[in-house]
């Protein structure tokens, strides 16, 4: 019999109606012939309020002991969610990331998926049960409890998917699918019936919500079809799939926008073996991550000026570090641009057709927008501009693309 994994997001379960549902969904799928794995989220708002408890009791608690706390969320939903399949007339059984074998290392708070031991899982499926697997969460070698991070109930689904050989692992969550923009900041957004891999991948690396990146990375590397659809409707969702002929006939699939950015730029820096790879280690050091790194050499060869984005730090601590390392390697002197926001537009048909960047640019323009900054790459175009203009930059850019007209992006 085929397997097929369903992953429910803490919303689909966030409350005893919603886990009826879910319940019902994954019945429905037994009883039309497929073996049943459900990976399942911790209730609504939950994390989010055990990681405030932990605040409060700790003011830095360890990463351990959160990931101790933070897996319990886990453990109330598929309990309950098999209680409910069993008030239903079926076979359920619940199990944590240790009890079917999720191995990982032991990076608490993000750790990473290393295998997976699935001849539990599969024993189980084979005597009729439907398996509801705690998303999130796993096991490292010395049997302390880990998690993959937020977004990580994703990744799990996808790694049992892959694991299991299932036919298609299905994504059930809030939306009712991957839209070209997000609808709540841009009211003319259409839901896509299909995105490839590499553009939902860009889209999610990039500030889109739907999906946790290393859950599409693992999908691309084991070509499982995700399928991202609405727990409350039975309204088709958006497959995630390896692309097929004529999907590189449309240009720019979606647009995404990233908050909460700043800009470092250090000028004067010596033209060095080394320097750059120097600058980065001493970053890398206090765990900021950075990205969009572009560096520039003088007339004379003899200086360079270097640039980085990074996400998600505050003003004081991040000039701190920018003034560190203008004096470590004697720079002449540093700009931080703080309050930015990231819009990219996404497309595999950016490979095959020419003058993408310049209708973006043109359409920025247009709105006046200012741009600090940009970078591309085969099938993305991204701009920093001001936090103020984000959302008209996001809607301009949409709007360039026709991405109001249900997906058929010119």
């Amino acid at each position: 019999m085929p397997v097929l994994v369903q992953k429910f997001g803490g919303t689909s379960v966030a409350d005893a109606s919603r886990i009826h549902l879910a319940a019902r969904r994954a019945v429905r799928a037994l009883l039309e012939g497929d073996q049943v794995v459900m990976v399942v989220s911790a209730m609504g708002d939950t994390t989010d309020r055990l990681v405030r408890l932990a605040q409060q009791v700790s003011r830095r608690p360890s990463k351990r002991e959160l990931d101790m706390l933070l897996a319990t969320g886990e453990q109330v939903s598929i309990a309950l969610v098999a209680m409910a399949i069993e008030e239903a007339g079926y076979q359920a059984i619940s199990l944590t990331g240790a009890q079917v074998g999720l191995l990982t290392d032991s990076a608490h708070t993000a750790a990473r998926i290393q295998s997976i031991d699935v001849a539990r899982i599969r024993r189980l499926l084979d005597q009729g049960l439907i398996v509801i697997v705690a998303g999130f969460q796993g096991v490292d070698r010395d049997f302390n409890i880990t998690t993959l991070g937020r977004g990580g109930s994703d990744t799990t689904a996808v790694a049992l998917a892959a694991a299991l050989r299932a036919r298609a692992c299905e994504v059930y969550t809030d939306v009712d699918g991957v839209y070209t923009a997000d609808p709540r900041l841009v009211p003319t957004a259409c839901k896509l019936p299909a995105i490839g891999y590499d553009e939902m991948l860009e889209l999610a690396g990039r500030g889109a919500q739907v999906m946790h990146a290393r859950s599409i990375e693992l999908g691309k590397k084991f070509g499982v079809p995700i399928h991202v659809q609405s727990s409350l409707t039975d309204s088709p969702g958006t497959i995630i799939m390896d692309p097929t002929p004529g999907m590189e006939d449309v240009v720019v699939r979606g647009v995404s926008l990233e908050r909460g950015l700043a800009r470092v730029t250090l000028h004067g820096l010596r033209n060095e073996p080394g320097l750059v790879a120097a600058v980065l280690d001493e970053i890398a050091r206090r765990a900021i991550p950075v990205d969009d790194i572009a560096q520039t050499v003088a007339a004379d060869g003899s200086l360079v000026t270097l640039s980085f984005t990074v996400q998600g730090r505050e003003e004081g601590e991040l000039r701190a570090v920018a003034e560190l390392l203008t004096h470590r390697f004697h720079a002449g002197h540093l700009d931080l641009s703080t309050d930015l926001a990231r819009v990219s537009a996404v497309g595999a048909g950016m490979r095959t057709h020419h003058g993408v960047a310049a209708r973006m640019f043109g359409a920025l323009a247009a709105e006046k927008i200012r741009i600090d900054h940009i970078a591309t790459s085969e099938i993305v175009i991204s701009v920093l501009v001001p936090a103020a203009d984000a959302e008209g930059a996001l809607q301009a850019v949409h709007q360039a693309f026709g991405l109001d007209r249900a997906g058929d992006a010119a």
